[in-house]
């Protein structure tokens, strides 16, 4: 397998993107958006830069990797040849299905169609298609390049064969390999989601503030980042979006959304990307600051 197509050019896009790219793959990455395409080609050779930098990739290596990867926004164009399409767009479920019906009926026959999705159901994208014996989940973790694993999803119908090659194939990224069964959240979301919103809860409750939630669980829990900063990392459209496929999913109140994040998402207040969140952010600055709206 050497031809990766690639679908979506955002952050989860790009940095699957520079992975295949680095292990010797040919990469199409496709997007409708041309500057997006323009943008992700851009953040791909910057984090490279920093490898170079830190030593764990050569100028050579660096170079040769970048010229493995094409842009096109068109995605029948970009799929045609592909062994494996990975589709890293929105979450959003109507977007998915509308995307693998049109890449069934463009990809060869016996390509494999992955989704990078956190939360929506492998099964009901892989009945969108007539190959759901060849639809899959890999759910890479962000930020790609940096992070180990890979969440290997079977849908209902996902053929063994198939699945042991995308365990292969994710070795070959030097990546690890987690293979799960197709349920809301999968494993990741499930135990995640429920613990990011319980902080959320108890901050909306009163019970502590920003800073002190995300301390205890950092110094307690040995967690790298709080889980209101790693709400605010991820996205928090994101997170009310996974807990309402759990929600959903399950029928429990136990994964009902905090009604605080309903509202911060309603606002525009969706974390890192927006600029403000549970903490602020301002490009350049590392400094971590409690938004206003909780000091």
């Amino acid at each position: 397998m050497k031809q990766i197509a690639v679908i979506g050019a955002g952050t989860m896009g790009n940095g699957i993107a520079h992975v295949f790219a680095q292990s010797g793959f040919q990469v199409h990455l496709i997007d409708v958006h041309a500057a997006q395409l323009t943008k992700a080609l851009a953040t791909i050779a910057r984090n490279m830069d920093r490898q170079v930098a830190k030593g764990t990739l050569s100028e050579a290596e660096k170079n040769e990797a970048l010229q493995r990867i094409t842009t096109t926004p068109d995605l029948i164009e970009g799929v045609r040849q592909a062994e494996l399409v990975i589709e890293a767009a929105t979450e959003n479920t109507e977007l998915k299905l509308n995307i693998f019906q049109q890449i069934d009926r463009t990809a060869p026959a016996g390509c494999i169609l992955a989704s990078n999705t956190s939360s929506i159901s492998i099964t009901q994208i892989a009945a969108a298609t007539n190959r759901a014996d060849r639809v899959i989940g890999m759910h890479f973790m962000n930020p790609v390049p940096v992070m180990k694993l890979v969440e290997i999803i079977n849908g209902y119908a996902t053929a063994k064969e198939v699945t042991q090659t995308i365990v292969e194939l994710t070795h070959q990224l030097n990546k690890v390999p987690c293979v799960v069964n197709d349920y809301p959240g999968f494993i990741a979301n499930r135990i995640l989601m429920p613990m990011i919103n319980e902080a959320i809860c108890s901050l909306h409750e009163g019970v502590a503030g920003v800073e002190v939630i995300d301390t205890i669980m950092k110094l307690g829990m040995a967690h790298p980042m709080g889980p209101l900063q790693l709400a605010d990392f991820i996205g928090l459209d994101v997170c009310l979006a996974i807990l309402r496929v759990l929600h959903d999913g399950f029928g429990q109140p136990k994964y009902a959304p905090c009604p605080l994040l309903i509202n911060m998402v309603t606002a525009g207040k969706l974390g890192v990307k927006t600029g403000e969140g549970f903490y602020q952010y301002t490009a350049g600055s590392k400094d971590l600051v409690v938004s206003p709206r909780f000091r």
